[in-house]
């Protein structure tokens, strides 16, 4: 782990780096997975004819800008906090609808567009009538996010820099990554993780391991991801490895709520037990976000999560991934923070 110096006032509370991703959503039933031949839960990646036969076997959609971290930072500006985000989409409609959407949520978003190359992403969030979410992915601009694609002046302008592991696939993101990082820590920033996946976790595990343990100082996974990782069963076993790999590791656990390493404690956070699953798209992203603000707070580990557990609800309780109802107004309303 790195030590922290101490920080100036930073510009941006949070800075998010992930794929910029137009979500296109749509109801679904088994047998539409079953005939479109996808593995339902998960996250699967695409190629461009793929995407092309999936979309004309889709039923009407709603189409917005999406992505995990950019869903997270969206999260973060709305408790308040201040965002940036980092994702390269291309010069077309789709980018221009994905910047314009992310900067009207009151995130900074600067990466210039891609002039050249392959189109902005784009992803199909098919939701079944048990609430979940099975993502095709085709990733388009997004694989040519590279080091250069970095503004270290940003990162070292944020108090914490947020690293979708969705992104990690090309060798580019990866040095995108440890170049982020690196501009963060030598600016006494933080630099937190999001595993994003437990089959994006066996793709990388080994240098995801290396990762948490030599450049991040905050963690977010499900027990799923956080399993997988060390290789292991059994969920306390996990959160004893990880809990000397990084400062603190926020764990979610469906509906048995989080649990918050964070060097000598352990805090475990229970789920609302009244809260109305419709779509769990975006919980994960969702929990960071409120986890993150509470950060920026000042706040505790069980404040964190407790944050982070409000914001995932709002999101669960409806399709989609972003919030509806306004989240700071339901923090304040819950926990009487500000």
């Amino acid at each position: 782990m790195h030590p922290v110096k101490v920080m100036n006032e930073p510009r941006y509370h949070v800075a998010g780096i992930g794929n910029a991703i137009v979500d296109v959503m749509v109801h679904a039933d088994d047998s539409l997975l079953a005939d479109l031949g996808v593995v339902k839960g998960v996250m699967t990646l695409i190629d461009a004819g793929e995407a092309d036969r999936i979309y004309r076997r889709l039923p009407p959609a709603i189409e917005c800008s999406g992505g995990s971290a950019a869903n997270t930072v969206v999260g973060v500006a709305q408790l308040g906090r201040r965002a940036a985000y980092l994702g390269k989409v291309c010069d077309d409609q789709l980018g221009g609808v994905f910047r314009h959407d992310i900067r009207n949520s009151g995130v900074a978003f600067e990466t210039p567009a891609a002039l050249s190359g392959p189109p902005t992403a784009r992803c199909f969030v098919l939701v079944t009538p048990d609430a979940q979410r099975t993502m095709l992915t085709y990733l388009g601009a997004c694989v040519e996010f590279g080091p250069d694609d970095v503004d270290d002046e940003i990162v070292a302008q944020s108090a914490i820099t947020y690293l979708e592991g969705y992104l990690y696939d090309p060798p580019l993101a990866q040095r995108a990554f440890l170049k982020a990082a690196a501009a963060a820590h030598q600016a006494g920033r933080l630099v937190a993780l999001s595993l994003s996946d437990p089959f994006c976790v066996d793709r990388h595990r080994e240098a995801f391991l290396e990762l948490v343990q030599g450049h991040v100082d905050i963690l977010f996974a499900n027990e799923a991801e956080l399993t997988a990782l060390y290789r292991t069963a059994d969920f306390d076993s996990a959160l004893g490895a990880v809990r000397d790999h990084c400062r603190v590791a926020a764990i979610t656990r469906g509906d048995r709520g989080s649990v918050v390493v964070a060097g000598s404690q352990t805090v475990a956070v229970a789920a609302d037990p009244d809260a109305v699953v419709v779509d769990t798209t975006g919980a994960g992203d969702l929990y960071a976000a409120g986890f993150l603000a509470g950060l920026a707070g000042d706040l505790g580990p069980a404040e964190c999560a407790l944050m982070g557990g409000i914001a995932a609800t709002e999101v669960i309780s409806h399709m989609g991934a972003r919030p509806e109802r306004p989240l700071l107004d339901l923090v304040r309303d819950m926990l009487g923070v500000s």
